[in-house]
């Protein structure tokens, strides 16, 4: 069994660093789950034979020094190699009017606290942040994870990319923000094309 685990994490990592980023999981493009599976998944994974095996490697993932994971296409789960972390963190930073202008009022009053704070959990702040902190999520204004809380229940790690950067002791490439989001809008159009799909970016 652990023979097959490594290698279809192998198997995922290979797919990850030759896209750059890789879906958890899609009814039509590349995603962690195809991978493991054969091809794309139109029902929840977690009724796949090899759910824990999905489970397993999407935790591999999360934890790999060369990943990082947002919610770059369409709103999803996305593993992002560290190819790619410049243009994630350019993006992420620039703070343009597509990332704060359909804020909520809480959502910016989160954006603030992660800011000062560095980094956050969603679960020491109460559960009204759930809301907010998906909306900080879906236009990358922060990094987040999840995690298991000591009562068994599930919060969001909400850092800024100034602090994720300085954990991670990465110095992002001068680019623009226009370079990096057309260089994601051509590797996502190829894509879209290559699979007949229609998935999408945050500013899109």
């Amino acid at each position: 069994m652990k023979m097959d685990a490594t290698r279809h994490f192998e198997a995922v990592f290979t797919q990850l660093k030759t896209l750059g980023f890789l879906l958890l999981s899609d009814p039509k493009l590349p995603s962690v789950c195809s991978v493991i599976t054969g091809g794309p998944l139109r029902t929840s994974w977690w009724s796949h034979p090899l759910a824990q095996t999905i489970f397993q490697i999407s935790g591999q993932l999360e934890d790999h020094p060369d990943v990082t994971v947002t919610k770059l296409i369409s709103g999803k789960i996305t593993y992002v190699h560290r190819i790619f972390w410049s243009h994630i963190y350019i993006i992420g930073t620039s703070r343009e009017r597509w990332q704060i202008e359909p804020l909520s009022a809480n959502a910016r009053v989160l954006l603030k606290k992660v800011d000062k704070q560095g980094s956050l959990r969603t679960d020491k702040i109460g559960s009204s942040a759930k809301g907010p902190a998906a909306e900080l999520e879906k236009r990358l204004l922060v990094n987040s994870a999840q995690v298991h809380t000591e009562t068994g229940a599930h919060a969001k790690f909400l850092e800024s990319w100034k602090h994720w950067s300085e954990r991670k002791e990465f110095k992002s490439d001068t680019i623009s923000s226009g370079f990096a989001k057309e260089t994601f809008e051509q590797h996502l159009s190829r894509l879209n094309r290559e699979f007949s799909a229609q998935a999408n970016l945050p500013w899109q």
